[in-house]
């Protein structure tokens, strides 16, 4: 089975191309076998063909389980539909279990080296605030500066839907027992049905913002593109910051900005690292999709 190696502001993932070949046939599985962190990425990406738009995304952690939208991942995604000539445009549709995702390429490296950074606007469309739809049993619409007893310590957090679930930590310091230990409690907190990503965020000034991400099934990762704009969200929310911000993560840089129409934009990097092989039975070309 063919691969390709693609990150996004150091958010690494593995990227089959079920357009050329078959999709495996247990793709959580798969997402396991292959997300070794010295070796893999923080998980598994497929792209799919689509009946209504010029691609499907399907996400998996690294922990096997699917999730709804990668920030990052999708950038990513849209570098390979552009070079790998599996689109013409440089601004199309992305579908995702989280809805739709208009992509814009900045720069499109289609002619040169596929291997070379690419810019990727996306529209992540308007965060989630109504709790029951994150989902979240914390009251409020959003639930902003809600408080929850973690490990017999009171912790205040804004929780915030991109499509997938957040919870937003504002902390004076970004150090690992935050990270490391509160995260893992906070993901699998009752508090969140479907478990729920974990932002801490240190605020520097109204337009930045300092974070580490542990994220749903995957652990901690160099970045998170929805998580970036998730705090975003929250630091408008609790006026912390303002609706423009620079999100700095250990992988990079994101800017955000959450416009009047109730629209949050993301542009950010893509790169291709590496292609390769990776043995299993899913191996023949799906010859079906190249005709």
């Amino acid at each position: 089975m063919r691969f390709t190696k693609m990150h996004g502001a150091g958010n690494d993932y593995i990227f089959i191309d079920c357009f050329n070949y078959p999709e495996p046939r247990d793709p959580g599985g798969l997402a396991r076998e292959m997300s070794d962190r010295h070796l893999g990425g923080d998980g598994l990406i497929l792209i799919e063909p689509s009946t209504s738009q010029a691609a499907r995304m399907r996400m998996f952690n690294a922990d096997g389980s699917e999730a709804e939208m990668c920030g990052n991942g999708i950038r990513c995604v849209a570098k390979y539909l552009r070079d790998h000539q599996l689109t013409h445009s440089d601004e199309f549709t992305v579908e995702t279990l989280a809805g739709p995702m208009r992509l814009r390429i900045e720069n499109s490296n289609a002619d040169l080296d596929h291997r070379s950074r690419s810019s990727v606007e996306v529209d992540m469309g308007s965060p989630v605030l109504n709790s029951s739809l994150m989902p979240t049993e914390l009251e409020g619409h959003p639930p902003a500066t809600q408080t929850l007893d973690v490990a017999g310590q009171s912790i205040e957090v804004t929780c915030v839907s991109m499509g997938n679930p957040h919870c937003v930590v504002f902390v004076e310091d970004l150090n690992d027992d935050w990270v490391l230990r509160i995260g893992p409690l906070l993901e699998r907190h009752p508090a969140f049905p479907q478990r729920t990503n974990v932002e801490f965020a240190r605020v520097v000034s109204a337009n930045r913002i300092q974070a580490r991400v542990w994220e749903r099934g995957s652990g901690e990762t160099m970045a998170c593109g929805t998580g970036a704009c998730a705090i975003c969200v929250a630091g408008v929310q609790t006026q912390r910051s303002s609706r423009h911000v620079a999100i700095d993560l250990p992988g990079g840089t994101l800017e955000l900005e959450w416009r009047a129409s109730g629209h949050v934009f993301m542009p950010g990097p893509a790169v291709e690292v590496f292609s390769g092989h990776w043995p299993t039975i899913d191996d023949e070309p799906n010859s079906a999709s190249n005709a």
